[in-house]
């Protein structure tokens, strides 16, 4: 235990944001440089080395918190990075970018604030990085095995280091011009930089992994070809279908699906645009959906010089605490939360749905038209009177999304089941009903959390070692349907 009064001495202290008139004048992330190291062996502190860790059950990854605080408390930064990355790939990914329900399932946060544990891990790899102990861990061995990736996502990523630290030769195929997935296109840069994903490609190169950008499977190269050319594939293509809005006016320009918008502005970023073809300047700026995507919306668009910036979420608004009852600990609660986006403005209008769009005589869109719901019968109703219009001269739909992109064939050309949400089928070894066939992340699970993305990638790199050799060192994968480890 780090310090067994740690979390009677010290309270929970989080980073520290640059101030919102600074931040939203440039895309750089929104922490002050530098800002946790000093605090951080303080808030290690406060973990308990509980005898039953519950923070090992809220993360998928299963990561070995406890001792990484330890670690971190006696500033250890060597072995808390060993450590962090016995179970996880890309620590400065999640440490950035997941919810964290680990610090939802912290004993501590029975009846106190949670441990810190987001930003501990991220202030452990930064170390690392900085003090030059992360470094390529290529195979001694080849096995003369072949795998292909589809993806480049965090479950793709995942997979394809470990089978390459596997020994096997692994090629990860994207159909972007870029590597990364969402990570590259679907993050906005404030929430984290690409030069954090770049490093880890070049560290992924030297251990061996090829990458093969702009070649999309199922049109550029077909899944028979595919097959023929590797022993193994994994496919890591995410769930790209986003839900639509079939309401009238959807046809207007100005209404945009939440990933034809946020990329463009990624790109800007790295040097493809002067200006975003897609840009909220100077309009009033309407995003519906109120998830994680909704709200790197309202921060582009923030940061684009938007009129003004309305959300909407046709749920009613969460609690700021958490249910005893309908959400007890140690789950993960479903509770009202201000994002660094929002933190900077605009309006947010819960149990709200869209009626239709509005436009002007040249087909462009200028207002929606909503009206108020609630819950009869366990139904959503909409509350007679309570339609009203607001400006929108640019509309972005963040409704989530409901499985893979079929539309190139893949899922067709590889004759592959799905199960019924529409995902594609697997067993407990992540194998498709096609042999030598596997697939992990969102293509398999539906719409996820990163860290369950990258606990896929190596859960499927197991199987895939399996099926190539008959055993595997690789650590045990999760089964599919549930969090717990399997052997």
């Amino acid at each position: 235990m780090a310090d067994p009064k740690g979390f009677l001495t010290h309270g929970r202290e989080v980073a520290t944001s640059r101030p919102v008139g600074e931040r939203v004048k440039d895309w750089n992330e929104v922490y002050v440089p530098g800002s946790l190291l000093p605090i951080i062996s303080k808030q290690a502190s406060r973990c308990m080395d509980c005898g039953i860790p519950f923070c090992h059950n809220g993360c998928p990854l299963g990561n070995l918190i406890p001792e990484w605080n330890d670690y971190a408390y006696r500033e250890d930064w060597t072995e808390a990075s060993e450590r962090l990355h016995a179970t996880n790939n890309f620590p400065e990914f999640t440490g950035r970018l997941c919810p964290a329900p680990c610090e939802s399932a912290c004993v501590l946060g029975i009846n106190q604030s949670p441990v810190t544990i987001k930003n501990v891990e991220v202030s452990i790899i930064d170390k690392a990085w900085d003090s030059g102990t992360v470094r390529p861990q290529a195979p001694e061995r080849l096995s003369g095995k072949t795998v292909a990736v589809i993806g480049s996502g965090p479950a793709g990523l995942a997979a394809a280091q470990q089978l390459t630290r596997a020994g096997h030769t692994v090629a990860v195929y994207e159909r972007a011009d870029r590597v990364g997935g969402l990570l590259r296109y679907g993050i906005p840069e404030f929430k984290m930089e690409k030069r954090h994903i770049n490093r880890r490609i070049e560290q992924m190169r030297a251990e061996g992994t090829r990458f093969r950008t702009g070649v999309e499977i199922g049109r550029d190269l077909t899944a028979t070809d595919l097959r023929k050319r590797y022993d193994a594939v994994v496919i890591a293509a995410g769930a790209t279908t986003a839900r639509d809005l079939p309401a009238p006016g959807r046809e207007l320009k100005g209404v945009h699906q939440a990933m034809e918008y946020l990329p463009l502005s990624n790109k800007v970023q790295e040097g493809d645009y002067v200006t975003s073809p897609i840009s909220a300047e100077g309009k009033h700026v309407v995003v519906i959906g109120g998830g994680d995507t909704g709200a790197d919306c309202v921060g582009t668009a923030h940061r684009q010089g938007a009129a003004s910036v309305t959300q909407l979420e046709i749920m009613p608004r969460p609690n700021d605490e958490r249910h005893p009852v309908s959400q007890p600990w140690p789950t993960f609660p479903i509770l009202y939360k201000v994002t660094s986006a929002h933190e900077e403005g605009g309006e947010r209008i819960y149990s709200a749905s869209t009626t239709h769009f509005e436009g002007d005589e040249d087909g462009n869109v200028q207002w929606l038209h909503l009206a108020e719901v609630e819950f009869v019968d366990g139904k959503l109703t909409q509350k007679p009177g309570t339609e009203r219009k607001i400006p929108a001269q640019l509309i972005t739909l963040a409704m989530g999304f409901t499985g893979t992109d079929q539309q190139n064939g893949l899922v067709e050309q590889f004759g592959l089941e799905l199960d019924q949400r529409g995902n594609i089928a697997r067993d407990a070894e992540f194998q498709t009903n096609v042999p030598g066939v596997f697939v992990a992340g969102d293509a398999g699970r539906g719409q996820s959390l990163i860290v369950w993305a990258i606990a896929e990638g190596r859960s499927a790199a197991r199987g895939v070692d399996r099926y190539l050799t008959g055993a595997s060192d690789l650590p045990a994968p999760i089964c599919p349907t549930d969090r717990s480890l399997t052997v």
